[in-house]
């Protein structure tokens, strides 16, 4: 992680931030339209920030300058609406995004590996993902150990033992 960049705990005065970082963690491939910022409202997208606090979320944010540039964050889901990387509802599924002045800056890396650690020392033994096969990010996610747990459509649900 390059110097001035930190990674902290999402306080709570700042969960607003997660809409935007929600929008931003859906994957639009470069020649397509970006859709409308409301899209985040649709049940199975707004789930995976809706009511955050709860039991089981975890959030973490990259910090530069004073500006949140990404962040990562995890739930379980247990009600009727599923996250797209659904496993089991004892699997946290990870979500994340980093804001696109910020990309290709070692952000996402460092988010990802202080998220990976977070779940394992507080007693998660797997977490899970959803990611679109064309997304820049699927190659990362192997890096860090994530397999190939069932493909639906142009997108991979992602399976990583902690």
């Amino acid at each position: 992680m390059r110097a001035g960049i930190t990674i902290r705990e999402l306080r709570p005065s700042e969960a607003g931030i997660l809409r935007t970082m929600l929008y931003n963690a859906i994957f639009i491939p470069p020649e397509a339209e970006k859709p409308p910022f409301d899209i985040i409202e649709l049940p199975e997208i707004i789930v995976y920030i809706e009511e955050f606090g709860r039991e089981g979320d975890l959030c973490l944010v990259s910090e530069t300058e004073g500006e949140i540039a990404g962040a990562v964050w995890t739930r379980l889901f247990t009600g009727p609406v599923k996250g797209y990387g659904f496993i089991d509802a004892a699997t946290p599924e990870l979500s994340m995004a980093v804001l696109e002045p910020y990309r290709r800056r070692g952000i996402g890396t460092g988010l990802l590996t202080e998220m990976l650690n977070r779940l394992a020392s507080v007693g998660y033994t797997r977490v899970s993902l959803s990611v679109d096969l064309a997304n820049y990010a699927y190659p990362l996610y192997k890096k860090f150990g994530f397999v190939d747990y069932v493909r639906h459509d142009e997108s991979m649900t992602m399976l990583k033992q902690l």
